[in-house]
């Protein structure tokens, strides 16, 4: 199992930053690939970014340019910096941890919310 906890959530004006940051433990050398996704109210969780064991990134479009992933594998951590939030981007974020197996494992942060308001 892999245990998550998400920090850094909060309430930021438009066009201001947070960077989140998501801790994993448990089994943690299966994991292959980290990622943050969002889901807003009346919507469905959607993914953000994603980030590789081996370091590959993929982001979605709507945050392409203002979201950076990064891993920390020494502190076991993958974090979330967000530039130019908009109000668009307020939702509650996950931390999402897939394992090797088969089969293939997801596990999830309790989540952290992200308000952008002015």
């Amino acid at each position: 199992q892999v245990q998550l906890v998400e920090s850094g959530g909060g309430l930021v004006q438009p066009g201001g930053s947070l960077r989140l940051s998501c801790v994993a433990s448990g089994s943690i050398l299966s994991i292959f690939r980290l990622g943050w996704y969002r889901q807003a109210p009346g919507k469905e969780r959607e993914l953000v970014a994603s980030i590789t064991s081996g370091g590959d990134t993929n982001y979605e479009n709507f945050v392409k340019g203002r979201f950076t992933i990064t891993k920390d594998d020494a502190k076991n951590t993958v974090y979330l910096q967000m530039n130019g939030l908009k109000p668009d981007d307020t939702a509650v974020y996950f931390c999402n941890a897939e394992t090797l197996g088969p089969p293939i494992e997801a596990h999830w942060g309790q989540g952290t919310q992200v308000t952008v308001s002015a």
